[in-house]
């Protein structure tokens, strides 16, 4: 059981919605520190005026910043570093659900892109085979990752690359060197933003009225019961292992359903290449 007591932690898009709760349940844990980059300054420093204030001054802080400026994580690491020596877990939870025209490259950008870029930076920081104290990351996929549907092929594809370039850095030929485990968890439909009609679109407008009028048949899962689940895997998981947070259910270890999907697609790969 991983101990998350005294841990510094680096969270990506913490000021609302399932981050905030993360950031809340992990000072419920005893973490030393939570430094939390996102756009969202006025709800993030009001999240850190509050969390600050209920669980002892300096316990979090926020950073407004883009995870797509390389400069802006850059940034968070080094004073990371210089405050507190080390650096034990990173959540890379930012990410967007837009499929519109005019938003495609960001959400692509921020739920592909910056993700893999703060893994690997997160890596090199944590790494024991070269002077660091080894750590987590966990990455924010969704069960959009294990779905063919028409309302949101772009951010489908996105999160379908954050469970395969996880499920891959967590190996233990990369673990074993480093020390680092790399989870993955998959959210459900769950009560934040990110579903917010406003928030949401299509490149293809009659694919987006099926896509609005669906809203309302689903159901949504309580913050709170994500972030949990958050809490729990990180406690839990090996790395390379794979999460699933749904419908209010405690979280589930669904590494292997995830193997053996895979498993079957490389058996079609093997035979395809037979003479």
């Amino acid at each position: 059981m991983y101990e998350l007591k005294d841990k510094v932690v680096f969270i990506t898009g913490g000021s609302t919605g399932i981050g905030a709760k993360i950031v809340e349940f992990l000072l419920e844990e005893n973490v030393k520190y939570v430094v939390n980059l996102d756009v969202a300054e006025e709800k993030g420093i009001e999240l850190q005026n509050k969390l600050n204030k209920k669980y002892g001054t300096n316990k979090v802080k926020f950073v407004k910043g883009d995870v797509t400026n390389e400069d802006h994580l850059k940034a968070v690491y080094d004073n990371i570093l210089k405050e507190h020596g080390c650096l034990d877990v990173v959540l890379n939870n930012a990410g967007i659900m837009n499929d519109t025209k005019e938003k495609y490259k960001k959400e692509i950008e921020i739920n592909v892109t910056a993700l893999i870029t703060n893994t690997i930076m997160a890596r090199d920081i944590m790494r024991k085979d070269d002077g660091g104290n080894g750590g987590v990351i966990m990455n924010m996929s969704s069960v959009a990752a294990f779905l063919q549907d028409i309302p949101f092929p772009i951010y489908f594809a996105t999160k379908s690359a954050v469970l395969q370039f996880s499920n891959c850095v967590g190996l233990p030929d990369y673990y074993n060197q480093t020390g680092v485990r790399v989870l993955t968890m998959c959210f459900g439909a769950t009560d934040t933003a990110l579903l917010v009609r406003e928030n949401l679109g299509n490149f293809d407008k009659e694919i987006e009225k099926i896509m609005m009028n669906g809203l309302s048949k689903t159901y949504y899962q309580k913050v709170e019961s994500a972030a949990r689940g958050v809490i729990d895997a990180l406690k839990q998981g090996e790395s390379g292992t794979t999460w699933l947070s749904i419908a209010d259910k405690p979280v589930m270890n669904v590494t292997e359903t995830v193997k053996k999907a895979y498993g079957l697609l490389t058996n079609l790969v093997i035979e395809g290449q037979k003479k």
